[in-house]
């Protein structure tokens, strides 16, 4: 079943400067709706983002011995390589068609967070992986938290109120490539239907065919993106935090049905995660009668990633 009536909206960022009250009240609809909104207007450079893909796409292109010299077991994939089908969506019973990297936020290693945001890893082999890397993980970071602001402000908080919750986040910039199908019948989908474990997720040249996110009426409803647009999704870290009034909605990526079923995809999202210690606690401006408290017990964000990590199959 589809849903041509229905469509994620874009919305331009620069908005908030010159008409916020409208576009606070637009984001947050979409947010209530969908889960999912687009985001224009970011400034982020096409050349940066250009370098990236490249420097990725270089990445993965290298033989299968070299990027396992930057594959870590037992450390979930924090950080340098996780190979081809080893990832798993929550309950599918077949892993997911893709291999990828994580580069994380750089901190002092005498910080109290520094015994769970191991450094870097970078790729020797590949000249501007780490220049090009960080520079996107660092913009999507200060576009993340301007969306942020936005959403405080929709549910009556102050509008600074993430930014000490964020500063030192967990957040991950994960560069994927999903290798070219060639079997016709493979049961896999190149990433399974599932949901975002962090506070949101903004995917950078989310052009190519394929991302799908499930609506309110049951139907998957395609995504591609126009322009400068990038895809920014709510995660279960501040759908729990929103008791729910920022839905974190399934979505998946599914193979082409096309000739593009033939062709590797590149993808880049960037999982904003709060800072370790960020208690996951339903919010009282969210509590209501209409929407009563859904959970008991508070969480930290550390310990609510690590049991979301075992469920994935990544520890």
């Amino acid at each position: 079943m589809d849903t041509p009536f229905k469509k994620v909206p874009t919305l331009d960022i620069r908005r908030y400067e010159t008409d916020r009250a409208a576009f606070v009240a637009e984001l947050g609809a979409a947010y209530r709706e969908f889960g999912f909104c687009c985001i224009s207007g970011h400034g982020i450079a096409k050349a940066l983002i250009d370098g990236a893909y490249d420097a990725f796409e270089r990445f993965f292109a290298l033989p299968a011995e070299t990027k396992l010299k930057y594959h870590v077991p037992g450390s979930g994939g924090a950080r340098g390589y996780t190979p081809f089908k080893v990832e798993t969506a929550k309950d599918s019973r077949y892993p997911d068609l893709k291999e990828f990297w994580h580069i994380g936020r750089e901190i002092d290693r005498a910080s109290p967070f520094a015994d769970v945001m191991p450094p870097n890893l970078w790729p020797a082999e590949v000249p501007g992986f780490h220049e090009f890397g960080y520079e996107l993980f660092q913009a999507l970071d200060l576009l993340g938290s301007r969306v942020l602001r936005a959403l405080a402000l929709h549910i009556d908080l102050p509008e600074d109120y993430f930014e000490d919750k964020i500063d030192q986040g967990n957040s991950i910039l994960r560069p994927i490539h999903y290798p070219p199908i060639t079997e016709a019948s493979i049961p896999n989908v190149r990433a399974g239907a599932h949901e975002d474990i962090n506070f949101i997720t903004l995917l950078v040249g989310a052009s190519a065919e394929g991302l799908e996110v499930l609506t309110r009426e049951g139907a998957w409803l395609p995504i591609t993106t126009e322009g400068d647009a990038i895809v920014v999704n709510i995660g279960d870290m501040l759908q729990r935090l929103s008791n729910h009034v920022y839905p974190s909605t399934t979505h998946r990526v599914v193979n082409p049905q096309n000739d593009n079923a033939r062709k590797p995809r590149y993808s880049v999202p960037y999982f904003l995660h709060p800072n370790p210690d960020v208690m996951l606690d339903p919010l009282p401006q969210c509590i209501s009668a209409d929407n009563p408290r859904r959970y008991d017990a508070p969480i930290s964000s550390h310990d609510y990633l690590m049991q979301r990590l075992r469920e994935i199959k990544l520890i």
